[in-house]
C-alpha cells in the first residue's frame, strides 16, 4: 500500500486501488448513496417536529412517529453500511479507514436505541423523550460531518491520484 507523505507524517490513504475497485464495483455504495440523503431529510423534518412540539406542545405524535422513522433509516443505513464495509475492506466494522466513524457511530445507534426503549417502555416523560431525541440527533449530526468529511478526502485522494498518474507534459523537440 502506498503511503503519502503530508509535511512530515506519512497518511494511509483512504482506500487502496484494490478497495476503490470492490467500492465501485458494489451495488452497496449506490444503497449508501441513496439512503444518506434520505436519512438527512427526514432527519432535517424530524428536527423541526420535534422543535415545534418542545416549543407548543403540538404534534406529538409526528414528531414521534418521524424520530420513528429516523431511527428505522438509521438501522437501515448502519446495516447496509457494514455490508459495504464488508464488501470493501473485508470487516462489517472498524476498517482503519473508517474507525472512528463506525466507533461514534455506535454513540449514535445508542441514542437512538435509548429513544425507541423510552418510547416503547414508557419510561420517560414525552418532553424528555424528545429531548433524548435532539441529543441522538446532535451526535447524528457529528457524524454525518465525519463521514461527509470523509468523502471529501476519497474525492482529493482520487484527485491527487489522477494529478499524480497523467503523463507529465514535457517541452519536447517537434519534428
Amino acid at each position: 500500500m502506498q503511503q503519502r507523505r503530508h509535511g512530515t507524517e506519512s497518511v494511509r490513504p483512504l482506500y487502496t486501488a484494490e478497495e476503490r475497485a470492490r467500492r465501485d464495483a458494489t451495488y452497496w455504495t449506490l444503497v449508501q448513496g441513496i439512503l444518506a440523503p434520505v436519512q438527512f431529510l427526514v432527519f432535517l423534518i424530524s428536527v423541526a417536529l420535534v422543535l415545534r412540539y418542545l416549543q407548543t406542545g403540538l404534534g406529538e405524535q409526528a414528531a414521534t412517529l418521524s424520530i420513528v422513522i429516523k431511527t428505522l433509516l438509521l438501522y437501515t443505513i448502519m446495516i447496509t453500511g457494514c455490508i459495504w464495509e464488508k464488501v470493501v475492506f473485508g470487516r462489517y466494522l472498524f476498517a482503519p479507514a473508517f474507525f472512528w466513524e463506525d466507533v461514534f457511530s455506535m454513540l449514535v445507534l445508542a441514542l437512538h436505541t435509548a429513544y425507541l426503549v423510552a418510547l416503547f417502555t414508557g419510561s420517560m416523560p414525552i418532553r424528555e423523550q424528545m429531548l433524548l431525541a435532539l441529543a441522538a440527533y446532535a451526535a447524528y449530526a457529528i457524524n454525518a460531518t465525519q463521514f461527509l468529511l470523509k468523502l471529501r478526502a476519497a474525492r482529493l485522494q482520487a484527485e491527487s491520484e489522477a494529478l499524480d498518474q497523467s503523463p507529465e507534459q514535457s517541452p519536447g523537440v517537434t519534428a
